[in-house]
């Protein structure tokens, strides 16, 4: 595995929390910690709780997400 894998998956914001954090539930039910890409910080992109987006997750540490896209 490269440095550069990433696991993409699909999933709902289930809370806001504070500096642009997000509580978000996979598909599996389990619930992990996201933060915003800096392409969407960048293009001002809001996300509120219910929205559908994508998080990229490091396979080394699967607690942690990073949303790069909301539907």
């Amino acid at each position: 595995m490269a440095k550069e894998d990433k696991i993409t998956l699909d999933a709902e914001v289930t809370e806001a929390l504070p500096d642009a954090m997000f509580k978000v539930r996979l598909q599996n039910d389990q619930e992990i910690i996201a933060y915003v890409s800096g392409k969407m910080r960048k293009f001002f992109i809001r996300i509120l709780p219910g929205d559908r987006v994508t998080v990229e997750m490091s396979p080394y540490d699967m607690t942690k997400g990073r949303i790069v896209y909301r539907y």
